[in-house]
């Protein structure tokens, strides 16, 4: 159960809104994926991916170490898709809206290591948070990181040097969406990243045999566009807005 003004209660305990984290670790890699198999994993949801060039969009494998934040210490993977907004004609398209940072994140896939963090996701915000074991190596001169569930590996990441990036003083706002039992969820995602180290390329990638595994397989990775480390990341999660829901 939540409620935005006193906070949400999950599990007993009372979790504050907005949820706040105050530090954070993670890297990530941006990958080229199939445009028209991305289509048709989203269909569901009735988002529509973001292509960076014809026939192909992005996926972001995402590995986030949470020190310190209310929910608790967690490891998290994720698989996001950069998508247009769902509301018809928002913005800009293709290239264009990456340029411009006028996308959003569909949250696909997310797995993580906690209990509590799992029932937060799935029942504030509707992530589809399931577990997994992780074996991670953030603060490595080349980050790396695995995830396996159910006794199957699901992927293994591990990123090249970056280049240092400048620390900016301003955060970046965006929407992150959720499909989660029908309903599809917007939430106000802020986050700002310190000591970041990035460059173009740069990741191994190593898909295991789970389903999610699978799924991305199906995909059709291609390049890696982009990959990135950060050395300190704040994050604010807003409530969840219904979109549309299969139950109305």
């Amino acid at each position: 159960m939540s409620g935005a003004m006193g906070g949400h209660t999950v599990l007993g305990e009372t979790v504050p809104a907005p949820v706040q984290i105050r530090h954070a670790t993670a890297f990530t890699a941006m990958v080229s994926v199939d445009a028209r198999a991305t289509s048709t994993l989203l269909a569901p949801t009735g988002l529509h991916p973001v292509t960076w060039r014809p026939g192909r969009a992005a996926c972001a494998l995402v590995f986030v170490d949470y020190v310190d934040g209310d929910l608790g210490p967690y490891n998290e993977f994720g698989v996001c898709f950069l998508v247009r907004h769902h509301r018809p004609g928002a913005g800009a398209t293709g290239m264009r809206a990456v340029l411009r940072g006028e996308v959003c994140a569909y949250i696909h896939r997310l797995p993580v290591d906690g209990q509590f963090t799992l029932a937060a996701g799935r029942e504030i915000w509707g992530f589809p948070k399931t577990l997994a074991d992780f074996d991670c190596r953030h603060r490595s001169v080349r980050p790396h990181g695995s995830v396996r569930a159910d006794g199957r590996d699901i992927l293994d990441l591990r990123l090249a040097r970056g280049v240092s990036v400048p620390d900016s003083s301003s955060s970046t706002t965006l929407t992150a969406y959720s499909f989660l039992g029908g309903t599809l969820r917007a939430t106000p995602w802020t986050m700002r990243a310190e000591s970041v180290r990035t460059r173009p390329g740069g990741a191994r990638i190593a898909l295991g045999d789970h389903e999610f595994a699978d799924e991305l397989k199906g995909l059709d990775i291609g390049a890696t566009l982009m990959s990135s480390s950060i050395g300190h990341l704040s994050m604010t999660f807003g409530d969840a807005e219904v979109v549309t829901s299969s139950g109305h």
